[in-house]
Formats: structure tokens, sequence, C-alpha cells
């Protein structure tokens, strides 16, 4: 395989402190863990005359798992997709630099930058490859692997906290030698991590391999009935500003949202929503444990002012 060539990045910026959040989860992922060992292919969604307690907003396809969990516990769901994945500039790279140079990691920071660059590596050959991801949430998009490939992909690092910060202040570095990274990302991700891992002497490789979309029609029905349904679950900082543009009066809209993890949390918060919920560790489980708190505090609310 060819040397890699980099240019050095420029030092990273200052940016202004993280927003403080803090989560209010109270419910153990444990107890509902029996309720996430099977997903229907078909997504069930609330029939025209019931009562949605959660809006599901995730791209077309990718609803299933969280809706068939929730209705084992009992919790109708409308199905109202915000986002779409598309190409990125950097895609048709990928799998040739994937073939061409061998990378001492590669980082992925989300469940579709996980599935984008498994298609690019497969294209490539299924090349021997060192993964680090951005929480257990992320990791489990390589559950599925086969165990022969499971022996050229190693997820050898999930950073200690889910955002990319950690990740890029934790990857492990042998500090004697010239360590390189391929960074496959969001065209809307920040410059966090590749300053981060810049700033310890990394060399960083990053390519923009897909974008997060708003959709481009939604069902005027089904958005008032979203509207009136106390808790949106949104699964991204996309699918957050995404929702607030619907929104005509984002500051007369109170009801819960419930964020599958920080980061999404805390886009959600400095964009203006309030009761704002969300689990230390991102991933089904802490996911479901975040809506249900929300839903339980906000059936407490409407009986204290009813």
């Amino acid at each position: 395989m060819a040397p890699l060539s980099l240019s050095p990045l420029p030092p990273p910026s200052t940016s202004a402190s993280s927003l403080q959040l803090h989560t209010r989860i109270s419910f153990s992922p444990s107890r509902i863990g029996a309720s996430l060992t099977s997903s229907s292919q078909v997504i069930q969604r609330a029939p025209p005359t019931s009562n949605p307690k959660v809006v599901v907003t995730r791209e077309r396809g990718k609803n299933a798992k969280l809706v068939d969990a929730l209705a084992k516990l009992g919790i109708d769901c409308l199905e109202l997709p915000l986002i779409q994945h598309t190409q990125g500039p950097d895609l048709d790279r990928l799998a040739s630099v994937l073939s061409d140079t061998t990378f001492d990691w590669i980082v992925i920071t989300s469940p579709e930058a996980g599935s984008v660059f498994l298609e690019a590596w497969k294209e490539a050959g299924t090349p021997s490859v060192r993964i680090g991801v951005v929480g257990a949430g992320t990791a489990s998009i390589f559950n599925d692997l086969k165990l022969s490939s499971k022996q050229l992909l190693d997820v050898a690092f999930a950073s200690s906290k889910a955002t990319g910060k950690v990740l890029a202040s934790e990857l492990p570095k042998d500090s004697n030698k010239r360590c390189t990274v391929l960074y496959p990302a969001s065209v809307k991700a920040s410059n966090e991590i590749e300053e981060g891992l810049s700033s310890r002497g990394f060399e960083v490789v990053r390519l923009n391999t897909y974008r997060t979309v708003p959709v481009g029609h939604v069902n005027k029905i089904v958005l008032e009935k979203a509207l009136s349904t106390p808790v949106v679950a949104l699964a991204s900082p996309s699918a957050v500003r995404a929702w607030v543009n619907l929104i005509s009066e984002p500051d007369s809209w109170s009801n819960s949202v419930a964020c599958i993890g920080e980061t999404t949390a805390s886009a959600a918060k400095k964009i203006g929503l309030r009761n704002v919920y969300f689990p230390m560790e991102p991933g089904l489980d802490g996911w479901i444990c975040s809506i249900l708190e929300a839903s339980r505090a906000r059936d407490s609310f409407r009986s204290e002012n009813y």
C-alpha cells in the first residue's frame, strides 16, 4: 500500500465553553433490556384514531427498533421522519483511500457514518482496519458483521464519554511514532475531532462522505398530530434543527424532547427547546429510558395543571 501523504491541519481554534446539561434519567436500561431482543421489519404506526405518546423522527426505514421496543412497553408512536441522508462530496474517494492507504485508526462517530464506511470498506476488499468509535451506540453498527469480517475489522476503542471532544482526547497514540487517522464524516460535522486529534500530534484525513438534510415534504396532518404529541424523540442535531424549523411558534411549544445522547441534547437546549431529556450513554436502551422519563414528567405536569 502507498504511504500516507498529508498536509498538517491549522492549529485548533478556540471554542466557547460547552453547554452544561444535566440528565434527568432515573430508569435503568437493564429493566427494559428484555424488550429489545427483536425488531419488526415493518414499522408499526399508531392508528389514526389512537393518541400516540411519542413522535419518532429518524430517517424512514430506521425507526422500527425504537417503535417495536416502545410498543412492548405499551407506548404508541407516530412516525414523522425529519431527515434523510445523501451522498457527500468525498464518498467516491473513500473506497480507493481504504484500499490504497493504511491508517493507524479509523474514527467513526455515528451509526450513519458507520454504515457508509462499511459499504466502502467492502468495496475496497475488506482491508484490515482498526476502528475507534464514539460510544456503544455507534459501535453497535458493527455487531452484525460475520466472524470472518470481524477478524479484519477491529473495533479497538470506544471513548469513555460519547462525544467527539472526549474521543479526540482519549484515542490511544504511540508517542514515539507517526500516527495516522482516517475520519469519514458528515459534511455538517464540526472540526472538533480533527482539531483535537491534530493538537495531540495525529495526522488526520477527513472525508465528507454523507450529508444529513431535512426531508423534502412533511404531511401536514401528521405534523399537526405530532405537535400535540407529548414526547418527540430526536437522534441528531440535524433532526433538532429540522423539528424547530417545522414549528411555527417554537416559544409556545413546550412538550418534551427525548434525545439519544448529550450532543443532540446540547443542540436542543442551545436552539431554545425546553424539557430536554437524555441518557449519559447514547444507544437504544438509554434513549428509551429518556423517553420514559420524559413521558412520565409530562404526565405529572398535566395532572398538576388539570
